[in-house]
């Protein structure tokens, strides 16, 4: 009979209590792509298929081919306004990678590091560029310069965004959606169920310094698109891959990069660009008052940053 008065068995109960409420109070059910498809591909939105996935992507402009890559609950919108700033002057190629998107999640629920290379290989190569720029965001900063690692002659030069591999999620700051999903894998379920609209508010709130950037359009296409069935549980199963990474794993990177950052990230710290200092022929920008999405939230001021970057021979 103790067991009724332990601690554990009280946080048992307030576990349980917290999921049957949340289940109960915010549940939102999936939404099929079909509709998703409908109101967020575009007439320059294409399909290609890629280990059974139907990948969301876009190609615009002209000139040489730049490839984006988002981040973690992101989706190829997050590029937008540089698409638009860039597009006169370069070939821009962006997509929804596995689990985000349009896209969707994988069949057989793998979302390593090693998978987000090689599906970027094999995008590329779907799309006919062989040779070309490449940037990326967040956990799309980490699949750039892992890509820019094992394919060290296919990127001219590279972009990162407020990059990720070596924060740690457990250090202090970082994303709350995340921490759950990674932290209590017993509330899998309900992270994978509950309303995506609760978390969105949260999450966007980390992302920018400046919240007044964020407008209701937005907050309804994230929230939406991590509805799109098998979205929130392939996000869930990501947070279990995350992990450390070691500096002299960027030693094979000979592309000239660009580090690019917030100085107000609360979900990867500015710190965290000394890293990346270590890749040989580097530079660091930062922006105050800025937080970990530079491309929408100061997207000119770092948009000319990239065309100056990309214009050095």
């Amino acid at each position: 009979m103790k067991f009724y008065k332990s601690k554990a068995f009280i946080i048992t109960v307030s576990v349980l209590a917290v999921w049957i409420g949340a289940n109960v109070v915010l549940y939102e059910p999936d939404i099929p792509v079909q509709e998703l498809a409908a109101k967020y591909a575009n007439e320059n939105s294409k399909f290609v298929e890629i280990d059974g996935m139907q990948v969301h992507y876009r190609i615009e402009g002209e000139g040489e081919p730049l490839v984006l890559i988002h981040g973690t609950g992101a989706m190829l919108q997050t590029w937008d306004k540089w698409t638009n700033l860039l597009k006169p002057h370069y070939k821009i190629i962006r997509m929804d990678i596995p689990a985000f998107g349009l896209t969707g999640p994988r069949a057989d629920g793998v979302y390593n590091d090693s998978m987000y290379v090689n599906f970027i290989e094999q995008f590329v190569k779907a799309v006919g560029v062989d040779s070309f720029h490449l940037a990326g965001n967040s956990l799309g900063g980490l699949i750039a310069w892992k890509y820019a690692t094992a394919y060290p002659q296919k990127v001219k030069k590279l972009i990162l965004v407020d990059p990720g591999g070596f924060h740690e999620v457990n250090d202090k700051g970082g994303s709350f959606i995340f921490k759950l999903a990674r932290n209590y894998p017993t509330l899998t379920d309900l992270v994978s169920k509950i309303g995506t609209h609760f978390f969105v508010e949260k999450t966007l709130r980390e992302v920018y310094y400046d919240d007044s950037k964020i407008t209701d359009e937005e907050k309804k296409m994230y929230a939406e698109l991590n509805q799109r069935a098998g979205n929130r549980h392939a996000f869930v199963e990501r947070a279990r891959y995350i992990h450390q990474s070691n500096e002299e794993e960027l030693k094979p990177i000979t592309a000239p990069t660009l580090i690019m950052w917030g100085n107000e990230d609360v979900l990867i710290d500015v710190r965290e660009a000394e890293h990346f200092k270590k890749i040989g022929n580097s530079s660091v920008v930062t922006y105050d008052k800025v937080g970990h999405c530079p491309q929408e939230e100061v997207a000119e001021q770092s948009a000319a940053d990239v065309m100056r970057f990309l214009l050095v021979k």
